[in-house]
């Protein structure tokens, strides 16, 4: 008998109040690449404080004749913390490097994309993250099984929206769920 084995790529992960890993407490995460080898996500409702875009910029000798506007830089997730990944609209693309995720986001982690934000030649919508959340093959569905995930599809609003504070509970709602009914306490029927 084949198992036929359904993949999460391009959808949302949602962190359960069970979620005991404070790294993920309340996190949203678009999932990039999920496979049987494993797989690969961005967290999109966490920034961190100690970097702007603007200072990430200047640190990689990016230079803009733009006044920039102020934008976050993403907690993408633990997992190589000091390389950038660009979630973005799919308006820009590079065919080399740009991961299309689905039809309407991509994932592109190169110097390209970020002089090209930085000339006003970017994509319409994107979220630059610091390191990425990733799973050997079978732990997420571990997770999922153990309660410490939900899933639901994608809203580009909630990963390229502002409003980082109620990601989580927008992402939530989305299912139909009212976050304030969750139970922190884990269980099965």
């Amino acid at each position: 008998m084949d198992v036929v084995q359904d993949f999460l790529e391009g959808s949302l992960l949602i962190a359960m109040p069970t979620m005991s890993d404070p790294r993920f407490q309340k996190s949203v995460i678009y999932l990039c690449a999920h496979s049987a080898q494993g797989a690969l996500g961005i967290v999109v409702n966490k920034t961190l404080d100690n970097i702007t875009f603007v200072e990430l910029l200047t640190q990689l000798d990016i230079r803009s004749e733009l006044e920039l506007s102020p934008r976050p830089v993403h907690f993408g997730g633990p997992v190589e913390t000091t390389r950038g990944f660009v979630l973005h609209s799919l308006d820009y693309a590079s065919d080399d490097a740009t991961l299309k995720v689905s039809s309407e986001i991509g994932l592109t982690a190169t110097l390209g994309i970020l002089k090209a934000i930085a000339a006003g030649a970017g994509p319409e919508q994107s979220l630059l993250a610091l390191g990425y959340a990733g799973w050997a093959p079978g732990q997420l569905e571990s997770e999922i099984q153990d309660n410490g995930w939900l899933h639901c599809g994608c809203d580009p609003d909630i990963v390229f929206g502002p409003h980082q504070e109620t990601k989580w509970e927008r992402a939530l709602m989305s299912l139909g769920i009212d976050p304030f009914t969750l139970s922190s306490t884990a269980g099965h029927a």
